[in-house]
């Protein structure tokens, strides 16, 4: 076999770096855009392990969570410790992908060289990575051809072929179909299966029972809960939660 055609999870075993990120503990986070406040001290702990699930109602904050967490902003004040790791070196061993993908204009083989290049990545392992991701037969094809499904595809395998300790997605299947939620949350679990943390916001219920180790539950820029993921959709402990999955809850 050669080295293009080796599996992913082999090109990735030696990614793998001797001090790991995890576990992350926030403590006290706060952003606040003048006057107003949208995230309102946040405390919690994650695992070394596992997908945890973001939700709550528009506005509650959790998409600017992902940005304090990946060091996209600054926050207002309180702090975000990855294992008590250097801060300036966390966001390189982190990837986000976003709901609406930012794709080069180049051919689809051509944005993952792009990254593998950029990173000092070895090049060989593109192939493998579109072949992860259902893209090798599009390889050749323009990016800006591909669909919304495919270009969420190609946008995790950028993400993946930075090898990443921590995978944060921010709505990553809105407005994709059936077949396409299915391949972009096969690739998310074989992800979490390998060992990478996973970070996902989402306002699909289904999706979120499907994937959810636990859930972070967000309601007025606060935290209602945070808590396992079969006792959150068994037994929510906050109003908030619980009227969010009616479908009453009100912001």
């Amino acid at each position: 076999m050669s080295d293009t055609a080796l599996p992913l999870a082999t090109k990735l075993k030696d990614a793998v770096p001797a001090a790991p990120l995890m576990p992350l503990s926030v403590r006290d986070l706060t952003l606040r855009f003048g006057e107003t406040t949208v995230l309102d001290g946040l405390n919690f702990d994650l695992g070394s392990a596992g997908c945890t699930m973001i939700m709550g109602p528009n506005g509650s904050g959790k998409s600017l969570l992902l940005k304090l967490l990946h060091g996209l902003m600054a926050p207002t004040s309180g702090h975000i410790d990855w294992g008590g790791q250097d801060p300036q070196a966390v966001t390189k061993r982190q990837a986000l992908v976003f709901q609406k993908p930012v794709l080069l204009r180049r051919s689809v083989a051509a944005n993952i060289d792009f990254v593998l290049k950029t990173r000092g990545k070895d090049r060989g392992r593109r192939d493998a990575l579109l072949d992860h991701v259902g893209l090798a037969h599009k390889a050749d094809q323009p990016a800006r051809l591909l669909s919304g499904g495919e270009a969420q595809r190609l946008a995790l395998a950028r993400a993946l072929a930075t090898d990443p300790e921590v995978l944060f997605l921010d709505e990553p299947t809105a407005s994709l179909d059936p077949a396409s939620v299915l391949a972009i949350e096969t690739i998310v679990r074989d992800a979490r299966n390998r060992g990478m943390r996973i970070c996902f916001v989402t306002h699909d219920m289904g999706q979120a029972r499907r994937m959810a180790d636990d859930v972070l539950f967000l309601h007025g820029g606060r935290i209602a809960e945070h808590t396992a993921a079969r006792d959150f959709f068994c037994e929510p402990q906050s109003a908030s939660a619980q009227n969010y999955m009616d479908g009453r809850l009100v912001v």
